[in-house]
């Protein structure tokens, strides 16, 4: 799947505040606003470490392969989504990029509370923005940023394509892959996160004039997600 996602890109184009011994909050939507600032601000408070269900009355269990590489895996596709945006917001100043970057670290942080937790090798550890241990992720870095680099709405779409990934590896680490409960709640709330940042892309390009058709997810399963409250 993943190298699918992949192939089809390249075609088309804690330490967390829910630490293990306290966390508080339930997920949120973003309130619908008039104004692209404040609609982006609000997607971002959909996906504050507080939104994330805390996992430290959950016991740790032990870890099949798929598990371990999705892990790992989902470690640096967040820091792909922080790093592209960070890099979107410079070029552009679009308030949703530096909004939505933050919420990346979270998730970031969010699956290093599992890399430790697991007492996992952190193949982000060390790397500076837009460097990563996985080759392929880095390549499709490097890709991205070039192809959003091309104008504010190419930097929208592109953006709105790492959410519709994100959806879709999530979805399928928790279809096949996961049976631990605690990484099972994580996915969750992430896919969440990802969901709320989809909407806010697809809206900033809506007031900018521009329908976004989704590239890799269908058109059913992307209408469901656009359309939650």
């Amino acid at each position: 799947m993943k190298k699918k996602v992949f192939t089809l890109i390249s075609a088309t184009l804690l330490t967390l505040s829910i630490s293990f011994t306290a966390c508080s909050g339930t997920f949120t939507n973003g309130p619908d606003q008039a104004g692209d600032d404040l609609t982006a601000e609000g997607q971002e408070v959909a996906t504050d470490s507080a939104s994330f269900t805390c996992i430290a009355n959950i016991a740790a269990e032990p870890l099949n392969d798929q598990e371990k590489d999705g892990i790992l895996f989902m470690r640096e596709e967040e820091k792909l989504a922080r790093d592209v945006y960070f890099y979107l917001y410079d070029k552009t100043e679009i308030r949703a990029f530096g909004n939505i970057q933050k919420a990346e670290q979270r998730h970031m942080d969010a699956v290093l509370t599992l890399i430790n937790r697991y007492d996992l090798q952190d193949p982000a550890e060390g790397k500076e923005p837009g460097e990563f241990t996985n080759a392929d992720l880095q390549a499709l870095y490097n890709k991205l940023i070039n192809d959003g680099s091309a104008s504010d709405i190419d930097a929208l779409k592109v953006s709105a394509l790492i959410e519709e990934k994100d959806i879709l590896d999530l979805e399928k680490e928790l279809d096949d892959h996961v049976d631990n409960k605690d990484i099972t709640r994580v996915w969750t709330n992430l896919r969440k996160g990802s969901e709320a940042h989809l909407r806010a892309y697809v809206w900033n390009l809506k007031v900018r004039g521009v329908d976004y058709i989704p590239v890799l997810m269908d058109q059913e399963a992307f209408d469901r997600i656009i359309e939650k409250n």
